[in-house]
């Protein structure tokens, strides 16, 4: 059954046994469509029949209630922070979708958006424990630790790009920051980190001293911390989604970055797909309204599909 389908038959297409999994949708910049892309593959896996929970964690700028239509929710993270509310699963809210409840951000000044490490790991134990097929996390733009905490805690980091020298920048600098900060949380590698450091402040372009460089040192150098360094860096393998695509040199500007992050860091990343530039994108929004919902006939449809398919695809 096609998604434009399942857009007017949402029933529950499956039944199996409960088991989340967190997804994290970032990017290095404000602007490229997280929100979008964290909503409306939301919807798709909810009308796929999965259970779904979308998080605001757009600390200090939620909007993913607008997304998805519904008012701002009376309930929100900063009153679990401030233990207004303790128990966690009051948070969610349910949407005009069937199998879809969203957790929504801070709509305050209580400076959730520098959360202390103590509110992080309890907001992250709590997520993994929600009683959900998928959890979905709308992050913040930039590389506060926050954002790349939650990125890198996630079973998926997904990031959305824009075919534009800022943007393109910008993911790059996201990545190497999530890349050098997971390499820095793992006890085994302590002894190294002078050379993790070295190699990370690096430039691009900046002949042996790139991460793949470090890897090869370090082998030469202790085989057995070389190979738990490897081990670690194939662990990491973040997806992209390429929005707002005008032309095939579009379209082709997230292969280069695959391409790029290979050579540079090593990784292996998952192009799974691109959005069409498309003026209901901006309809939907200012209707207040899911994108997916008002505009069921937008070649969006087709592409969210494509790409939620990839997604569950490389689980």
């Amino acid at each position: 059954m096609s998604l434009s389908e399942q857009i007017n038959n949402s029933g529950d297409l499956i039944g199996h046994e409960r088991r989340c999994k967190v997804w994290a949708i970032g990017g290095g910049k404000g602007g490229v469509g997280k929100s979008l892309v964290t909503a409306n593959t939301s919807i798709c896996l909810a009308l796929m029949g999965y259970k779904v929970v979308t998080v605001d964690l757009d600390l200090g700028g939620a909007n993913m209630h607008t997304c998805l239509g519904i008012p701002i929710p009376d309930k929100t993270l900063s009153d679990y922070i401030s233990k207004k509310i303790t128990n966690f699963d009051d948070l969610l809210v349910p949407t005009p979708i069937k199998n879809l409840h969203i957790i929504s951000g801070a709509q305050d000044e209580l400076g959730i958006a520098n959360l202390k490490q103590m509110h992080k790991n309890k907001i992250l134990s709590k997520l993994n424990s929600i009683d959900a097929d998928y959890v979905l996390l709308d992050l913040g733009a930039g590389t506060t630790f926050n954002t790349l905490d939650f990125f890198i805690s996630a079973d998926k980091g997904i990031l959305v790009i824009l075919p534009e020298p800022t943007s393109i920048e910008n993911t790059y600098r996201f990545i190497k920051s999530v890349y050098h900060r997971r390499l820095k949380m793992i006890e085994e590698l302590l002894d190294i980190q002078p050379l993790i450091s070295q190699a990370m402040n690096a430039k691009l372009n900046s002949p042996q001293s790139t991460p793949i460089d470090l890897v090869k040192r370090i082998i030469e150098i202790n085989p057995e911390m070389g190979t738990k360094l490897q081990h670690e860096i194939a662990k990491f393998r973040p997806q992209i989604i390429m929005n707002q695509i005008r032309s095939q040199n579009d379209i082709d500007i997230g292969f280069s970055i695959q391409s790029v992050c290979k050579r540079y860091f090593g990784i292996d990343m998952d192009y799974v797909g691109f959005l069409d530039y498309d003026s209901t994108v901006w309809q939907s929004v200012k209707k207040r309204k899911p994108l997916l919902m008002e505009f069921p006939n937008s070649r969006l449809v087709n592409n969210f599909d494509r790409i939620v398919h990839k997604l569950l695809e490389l689980n």
